[in-house]
Parts: structure tokens; C-alpha cells; sequence
């Protein structure tokens, strides 16, 4: 196993045959010929390639990089590139060059996902066991990619590898998870296989992978809270929070060529509690004797649900084409249930008895049902995508039962359920786009997306061109610049910075229109001796038809009047971008460092904020820096560090006061909205990896050359924030004060894994 990540440590390479091609959707498809080549796989953000404004994270590193409770996190990694900010400290919320957070088009296998966050946005639904690739794009979107304005984060899951198996489990502070992947043979590949002199050669047609987690926040919460609940409370309580994911991922290569795949995706987030009460007391006035028995529980649960088939077929030498339909389900539900009966006895009478039942059921749902067709044509200097797509949108914002029934001395019945209705929303779009290379030193990539959008009796039509160009000035020195016009069709209602429950996806309207956004970006890409990458890119980017909300309005969590609470405006954003990265080696890493500016202005008639003036956006952070690397000093031993330095967000803070004489009381005056800069972020991160081999006594077999090989230990410790520095999380006016509330300090994890 040890020479295997060598391998891709010092030769970013793939197993391919002699015909690899691109498929539609960017990933490298490798058909099984008898002659197996190695060939060099070219960076996406190298001089060499035509794309701009675009990351791989390399997944060695994302293992490594030290991370909130030692739980190796996408979003988290994307964070640290330049570009990127995050909302609040902890928080994987994704802000892509003055975009909001629901300005990303977030894809796992090619399917939209809406929410991608854990434990209100602690985490990431993301499992990093079973990821094959991750990539970023900040601009220069190819044409195949649309419906958001900001980036496009294509998250793949590996299919397994074809010859051999590999698996693990892993028990940390947070979570515990377990992995496997490989090989589905038959018995007469077995038997192949066994005659073989190469068994790892040996490619089985069909593989699986399957990854699960699980935190435990609630196990280790429920005898904290089964004590304080007898010390302090009158009953007995149980309650708790846990997450959970599981992926999956199964792929058959046919003989000739075709390739048949199936994704799937299920995580939920859960929070209940349970109280039960028994009471039994007298009156002191008419000797009443009263028993009390109560029962309460509430539960809250949000997740995803995705299942995706996908058809590859190879229709002839130069043209490929792929057929794909997903169904993807994102929901909440709050319940809440409460049984109570009460029995009253006066002396010289009937006992009476009173029950009361309260049931409250809450839910809201969003649906997506896709089908899409995707081409690929190379020849010559051609590589040529087209393709078509229908998306049928279903929004259920609302829908709600409360019941009350007690039965007693009065009677009482009420049985009421209320909804905002089914709303659908019909996605219909045609793209085609060519990566023309006349000659080694310049080459072009040219798109056009069409779309049409049609919702509630309104539909919305959008022309949305793509170029990028790309001249080598040197054999390592390439200048790259990009247009790219998108449009995006939802919007997330949030009052906070945080994923909570009760942030709604809400689609366009007839008073809402669509938002657009237009981005140029020009820069240097620089091979170093190819040991590293430099780049360096400037861009600009106009927004229009932006949503916030009016002056004093917030969002408690009802979908109906929202379009009364907003407003719409326009918006723009510009900056520097310098990213330095090494991917294979002792040493890799990166360093990344921002400067950006971020505007809004809402000046439209009954619209207005700020008084109509531009102001700053509240994730508007002049200078952003991070450095990241990873030292393998041994085959056994890792260390990892991470620094990341900001200018503070921005908030809306009264800096001055007045009496008001006609109300008789002090009125906080507010400049600008906006106008407050908290104080700078910084920290430091530090982890090590100690990698312990495998032996099994008694049998060398499973060590060396059977399913146990180079299987090993991982014992990790990771330290966020090392020197415990108060970041701000929130500030606040008290009286004459401005406080400040700081949430994460110095947080040590150790966790175990065992990989084969």
C-alpha cells in the first residue's frame, strides 16, 4: 500500500487504458484494454491547462490538515484557498468571491445537494473515507454547469478500486465511522485471479464502496443529563444530538466500453428530548388530593436524501455520451407531543380525571427530479460538450397539523392543518461548449448555456455565454482570462449566519426575479521547476436582482408574506488572488492570500437600504491568509499545520445614542448598516499522524499478500486553535460596552483508525 500512495505522491498519475477520455461531467473515465499504460495526469490550475480560477484539493492533504474535533472536512479545507471566506468561526458556510452562501452550486456525483451541513454548520455532510475528487471553481465556468452565480464545488465519490479491497474504521472524540471498498468478483475471476501472476493487475468488472459515521454526542450526554435532571428537575429528562451519513457507490464496466454506475446518499441530523413528570400533593385548604402524570417529547430532524443512476455508452471512437437521472429529497421536521393526566379527589366526593393530549407536527420539503443527456466530441483540436436537461422543482414550504384534545370536565377538539400548498418549478436548459487548441501555445474554450425557468404562470428565460483563453508566454508561464454570466433561480430565507431549522429554500416569483451575475478574471499560472504551482488572478464581478432583507424585517421561519420582508438590489466585487501550492513530495501544502472588496446597493423604489447608498457586504473582509502544510518527516510519522489570518467581518453595531424628547427615552442611532469591522481572526492549528503497521501473528499471509496488506494503525492528534487566541463569534452593545463573545478556545482530539 506504501508504494501505491508513493506513487501518487510523486507521479500524479491514472491507470488508464489506451483510450481514456473526459466524460461529460469532468470526470476520467478508464476503459479496461489487456495493455495497461501509466500517463500523467495534468493539473486543472496548471500553465497547461485551459481552465482558470479553478483548485483540486488534493485528498492526501485534506486527510492530514488539522480540523474542528479532527474530523478532516471538504468545506473546511475550501475554505483555507484564496477566494474563499467562511461565515462565522467553526462554520462550514462557503462565501466565493463576495458570493452569499446559496450562491453554490454544492454537487456530490453531479447531484445538486441544498443542505451541506452538519450540526448547524458545524460539519459537513461530506464523508471523506469515500472521496475520489474535489474540485473548485471560482469562475471561468464551463457551460455544463449552471443555476448559481457564484462557484461550483464538483464532489465525487470513488466507485472502488478494481483490484483489491480496502476498508477501515475509526473512533475519534466526535464520531465513529467505518469504509470499504473494492472488488466484486465472480467465481471464475477468482479463479482468474488465482492463476494470475499479477493479481493486482487483475480488474474485476464491477466494484462497490460504502462508507458510514455516526456521532455520539448523545450517549455522552445522557448521564450529564439523567443527573441534572433528578438534582434539579422534578422528573426525569433524556435528550440529545447525533448526526449520521451513509454513502454508497456501485459501478459495472461492460465488455464493450460502457460503463453503469449507482450513487446513493442518506444523512439526517437529530434532536430530542424526552421528559416524563409524576406529581402528587394535597391542598392545604380542602384537603384535595391531586396526582400529576406528564410526558413531553420533541424532535427535530433535517437531512438529504439522493439516489442517482448513470449510463456511460461509447457510441464510437470520437463520441461518447452519458444518461443520468437523479431524485433528491431535502427536508425538516419539527414534532412535538405532550400527554398529560391529572386526577383530583376531595374528600366525600368522586374522583375526577382530566386528560390532555397536544400533538404539533411541522414539516417542510423540497424535491428534485433530473434528467439529463451529456455528449462528448473530440477530434483533432476539438473536445466538444453538448448536452440537454429537464429538472422538475417541488417546493412544499409548509405544511402543518396541530391537534388538542382534552376530555374532562370540558371537552375540547381541535384538529387543524395548514399549508402554503405545492409549488413547482420547471427547469428546461441546452449547453454546448469546445475547447479549441489550434496550436500548443493558445488555446479556447467557448460556451453557451441556454435555460428557461417557468414558475407559477411566469417563466424566465436566460442566455448565459462562457469564454476562456489561455496563451503559454513560456514552456511553465501561461496568462489566462475568463468571462462567465450566470443566473440562479432560488433563494435561502436565513436570519442568521448559521444552518438552522429554519431556513427555507424558496424559488423565484413574479415579483422576485432570478439572480444574474457577471464575472471577468484574468491572471498568471507559473509551473516552479515542476515542484510547485504559482498563480495569480484578478477579477471582477457585477451581481443584480441580489435578496436581502428591509430595514428591521427577519425571518422567524414562515414562508408566507417573505417577499414583503426583502429587498432587491444589485451588487459587485472585486480582489487579488495569489495561491502557491506543491501536491507531492515530503513537503506540500499551500499558501493563499486574498484582497477583496464586496458592495451592496438597494436604491429601487420601495426597496431602499442605507438609504440607498452602497455599503459593505457583511462578509466583506479586506485581507484574507492561510497557510497550510503537511511534513511526512518518516513513512511513519505526519505533522500537519494550518494558519489562518482575516480582517474581521463586518456588523451592524449603534455607535452613537440621543434622547428622543417627543418619546422620552434614548434612541440608538445607527450610521450605515454595516459600519462596525470586528476585530481580526487568527489562529493556528497543529496535528500529528503516527502510522503503526499491521502485523498479524501466525499468519504472514494476511500482512504480505492477502486482504490485510500494508494494513496499518493511525493514532492522530490534532490541537485547533494552539494557542487559544479569543476569537470574535459575536458582538454586542451592553449600555456603554461593546462586548465581545468568543466560543472555540484551545481544543485538543485524539482519534484511532484502522485502515487495510
Amino acid at each position: 500500500m506504501r508504494k501505491h500512495w508513493l506513487l501518487i505522491l510523486l507521479v500524479p498519475a491514472i491507470v488508464s487504458a489506451q483510450v481514456t477520455r473526459t466524460s461529460t461531467t469532468g470526470d476520467t473515465v478508464n476503459f479496461r484494454v489487456d495493455e495497461i499504460e501509466v500517463t500523467g495526469r495534468q493539473s486543472i490550475s496548471g500553465p497547461e491547462s485551459p481552465q482558470m480560477s479553478a483548485v483540486e484539493i488534493p485528498l492526501l492533504q485534506l486527510q492530514t490538515i488539522p480540523a474542528l474535533g479532527g474530523e478532516a472536512d471538504v468545506l473546511k479545507a475550501i475554505q483555507l484557498l484564496p477566494g474563499v471566506q467562511s461565515a462565522s468561526e467553526g462554520q462550514t458556510g462557503v462565501y466565493v468571491r463576495g458570493g452569499g452562501a446559496d450562491e453554490n452550486l454544492i454537487l456530490l456525483d453531479g447531484v445538486p445537494l441544498y443542505n451541506v451541513s452538519h450540526a448547524m454548520g458545524m460539519f459537513s455532510v461530506f464523508n471523506a473515507d469515500i472521496l475520489k475528487n474535489v474540485t473548485l471553481y471560482k469562475g471561468n465556468f464551463p457551460a455544463r454547469y449552471g443555476s448559481r452565480l457564484s462557484s461550483v464545488i464538483d464532489v465525487e465519490q470513488t466507485a472502488g478500486d478494481p483490484t483489491m479491497w480496502h476498508g477501515g474504521v475509526s473512533v475519534g472524540l466526535i464520531s465513529a465511522k467505518i469504509h470499504a471498498q473494492g472488488p466484486i468478483f465472480t467465481g471464475e475471476q477468482l479463479r482468474e485471479r488465482k492463476l494470475s501472476q499479477q493479481k493486482d493487475t487483475f480488474q474485476a468488472a464491477t466494484t462497490f464502496a460504502i462508507a458510514a459515521r455516526r456521532t455520539y454526542y448523545d450517549v455522552l450526554m445522557a448521564p450529564l443529563m439523567a443527573l441534572v435532571s433528578a438534582r434539579q428537575m422534578d422528573g426525569s429528562a433524556i435528550g440529545g444530538y447525533y448526526f449520521y451519513d451513509v454513502n454508497a457507490k456501485l459501478q459495472h464496466r461492460f465488455r464493450n466500453n460502457d460503463r453503469l454506475s449507482a450513487s446513493f446518499y442518506m444523512g439526517d441530523d437529530v434532536i430530542y428530548i424526552r421528559y416524563n413528570r409524576e406529581e402528587e400533593y394535597n391542598s392545604y385548604y380542602d384537603g384535595t388530593r391531586t396526582k400529576e402524570k406528564a410526558k413531553l417529547g420533541l424532535r427535530w430532524a433535517s437531512g438529504n436524501l439522493m439516489a442517482k443512476v448513470q449510463y456511460d455508452h461509447r457510441l464510437r471512437s470520437d463520441l461518447t455520451m452519458q444518461v443520468h437521472a437523479h431524485f433528491l429529497k431535502f427536508g425538516y421536521n419539527l414534532s412535538e407531543q405532550m400527554d398529560a393526566v391529572m386526577t383530583e379527589s376531595e374528600p366525600g366526593k368522586p374522583a375526577t380525571t382530566t386528560t390532555f393530549n397536544q400533538s404539533l407536527d411541522y414539516r417542510s420539503r423540497l424535491m428534485d427530479g433530473v434528467a439529463r443527456t451529456d455528449f462528448l466530441y473530440e477530434r483533432d483540436e476539438h473536445s466538444v460538450h453538448f448536452g440537454a436537461g429537464y429538472e422538475l422543482h417541488t417546493f412544499r414550504p409548509q405544511i402543518g397539523n396541530l391537534m388538542i384534545a382534552e376530555l374532562g370536565p370540558m371537552n375540547l377538539n381541535y384538529d387543524t392543518t395548514y399549508t402554503q400548498g405545492t409549488i413547482f418549478g420547471h427547469e428546461a436548459y441546452l449547453y454546448a461548449e469546445d475547447t479549441y487548441t489550434p496550436v500548443r501555445w493558445f488555446t479556447m474554450n467557448y460556451g453557451l448555456r441556454t435555460a428557461l425557468y417557468h414558475i407559477d404562470g411566469k417563466t424566465y428565460p436566460s442566455i448565459e455565454p462562457r469564454v476562456g483563453l489561455r496563451f503559454m508566454l513560456h514552456k511553465d508561464v501561461a496568462f489566462k482570462a475568463s468571462y462567465s454570466y450566470m443566473s440562479q433561480y432560488v433563494h435561502l430565507l436565513s436570519s442568521t449566519s448559521i444552518s438552522s431549522p429554519t431556513d427555507l429554500w424558496v424559488p423565484v416569483t413574479k415579483d422576485i426575479p432570478p439572480m444574474r451575475s457577471m464575472q471577468v478574471a484574468a491572471g498568471l499560472s507559473y509551473n516552479i521547476l515542476d515542484q510547485v504551482e504559482l498563480s495569480v488572478e484578478g477579477y471582477y464581478k457585477r451581481s443584480k436582482n441580489l435578496v436581502e432583507y428591509k430595514e428591521g424585517a427577519s425571518f422567524f421561519g414562515l414562508s408566507s408574506g417573505w417577499e414583503e420582508k426583502v429587498a432587491v438590489g444589485d451588487g459587485w466585487s472585486y480582489g487579488v488572488e495569489l495561491l502557491l501550492q506543491r501536491k507531492f513530495g515530503p513537503v506540500t501544502g499551500w499558501i493563499g492570500y486574498t484582497w477583496s472588496r464586496t458592495m451592496r446597493r438597494f436604491d429601487r423604489p420601495g426597496m431602499v437600504i442605507n438609504n440607498g447608498k452602497p455599503y459593505h457586504a457583511k462578509y466583506d473582509r479586506e485581507h484574507d491568509l492561510s497557510i497550510t502544510l503537511q511534513y511526512r518527516i518518516t513513512p511513519r510519522f505526519e505533522l500537519a499545520g494550518t494558519f489562518v489570518y482575516g480582517t474581521g467581518n463586518r456588523a451592524t453595531l449603534a455607535m452613537q445614542r440621543y434622547y428622543d424628547t417627543n418619546e422620552m427615552c434614548w434612541v440608538d442611532y445607527i450610521s450605515e448598516r454595516n459600519n462596525f469591522v470586528m476585530p481580526d481572526y487568527h489562529r493556528l492549528d497543529l496535528a500529528f499522524n503516527w502510522h503503526i503497521p499491521h502485523k498479524k501473528s501466525g499468519d504472514a499471509s494476511l500482512s504480505k499478500g492477502g486482504w490485510l496488506k500494508d494494513a496499518e494503525h493511525l493514532v492522530s492528534v490534532s490541537v485547533y486553535n494552539t494557542y487559544c487566541h479569543k476569537n470574535p463569534y459575536l458582538m454586542l452593545v451592553v449600555g456603554n460596552q461593546l462586548k465581545q463573545i468568543s466560543i472555540f478556545p484551545i481544543l485538543p482530539t485524539v482519534s484511532y483508525a484502522f485502515r487495510f
